[in-house]
């Protein structure tokens, strides 16, 4: 792809958005978690702790695809091979008595560290504050969580927008000629942001894909929220974070019940876990391939350091374009969505606004 303006925007906002949770209701916390299914595959442990592998210590600068672990000789290197950056995004929230709360970030930094490895391209430092406080999901929070503390790492839609545009014009001004932001947390904000994605790769003509692992894996794997998708990938990846035992702690007062869990998270296994992260790595890895088709070398190189770079107030003209408009979706309920009570500890959050 050019590296200049005026770039093929392949996938550019492309994919469909999903619900909260990716199709779990406020009647998907009800169910229980019997026959879980507890099997854990031999590889697990060989994929656990992506980024913090990167930090490690020990092998060469060649082995390395994470931005902040790279020289700059070996950035560039990497850089006139594939000059495509990944940037993970995930969220801290429940997934459960059972579950550690980062598995939205770990699917996302999995998939994103694999395929650079295997097909080339730098991750950039993952983003682990998401959206999942206001509108559709004030509603979710309150049927799945109640009126406990989710001990999530939330923030508003109006600054995580505005952030991610400063974001990918880091990505732009480094030199980079494409990015690819795989989000492991799904929600109503899925069509925002494509939204937020296609506009910056078509005004400043810089190829950006946006979407979720649950997109990757496509109708054979449905997604959801802590339910069997989910709980059987970090079953997979992270084994250490799951613990069954820990579903006693949802008849305790104040706990939070269910605390999210979804209705069939007992039917997860690892082996099931292993087949949709192997789905994702190949359609994550054709992705990046049809994104950096027929560009890379010396000379693409130089033509991005020749390429204009983007200031703070092109950034602000273009978030005052999009702050302006009011017809975000993961600011205000869905349509039909049951009202928040009033008493919630959610109220506030039901609409908000751009800002």
């Amino acid at each position: 792809m050019s590296a200049g303006r005026g770039a093929d925007r392949s996938g550019a906002g492309a994919g469909a958005g999903a619900g909260e949770g990716n199709g779990a209701t406020a009647a998907d916390a009800g169910a229980t978690a019997d026959g879980r299914g507890a099997d854990v595959d031999g590889g697990a442990g060989q994929v656990a702790g992506e980024a913090a592998s990167q930090h490690a210590g020990g092998g060469t600068q060649s082995d390395k695809v994470a931005w902040s672990e790279l020289l700059p000789h070996a950035f560039k290197a990497r850089l006139a091979e594939r000059p495509l950056v990944y940037l993970p995004l995930g969220l801290c929230e429940p997934h459960g008595q059972i579950s550690a709360f980062g598995l939205d970030t770990r699917k996302a930094e999995h998939l994103c560290y694999t395929v650079a490895r295997s097909h080339g391209g730098i991750v950039a430092p993952t983003h682990e504050y998401h959206i999942h406080e206001n509108g559709p999901s004030a509603g979710f929070l309150e049927a799945n969580i109640g009126e406990t503390n989710p001990h999530f790492t939330g923030v508003p839609s109006f600054i995580f927008f505005h952030f991610l545009l400063y974001q990918l014009r880091a990505f732009h001004n480094a030199g980079f000629a494409g990015a690819i932001v795989l989000s492991g947390h799904g929600g109503a904000h899925i069509g925002d942001l494509k939204r937020v994605t296609a506009a910056f790769a078509e005004t400043f003509d810089f190829p950006v894909w946006y979407g979720t692992d649950f997109e990757l894996a496509g109708d054979a794997y449905p997604g959801d929220h802590a339910g069997k998708y989910e709980i059987s990938v970090m079953m997979h990846l992270h084994p250490e974070g799951i613990d069954w035992d820990r579903a006693a702690l949802e008849a305790q007062p104040g706990s939070g019940g269910r605390f999210a869990l979804g209705p069939d998270a007992g039917e997860a296994s690892a082996a099931h876990g292993a087949r949709i992260v192997e789905a994702c790595a190949a359609a994550l890895g054709e992705l990046s391939d049809k994104m950096a088709a027929g560009y890379g070398g010396a000379a693409a190189l130089e033509e991005a350091e020749r390429r204009a770079l983007i200031g703070y107030d092109e950034i602000e003209v273009l978030w005052r374009r999009l702050s302006s408009q009011d017809d975000w979706a993961s600011i205000r309920p869905r349509e039909g969505q049951q009202p928040v009570a009033e008493q919630s500890r959610w109220k506030p959050y039901e609409y908000a606004r751009m800002r």
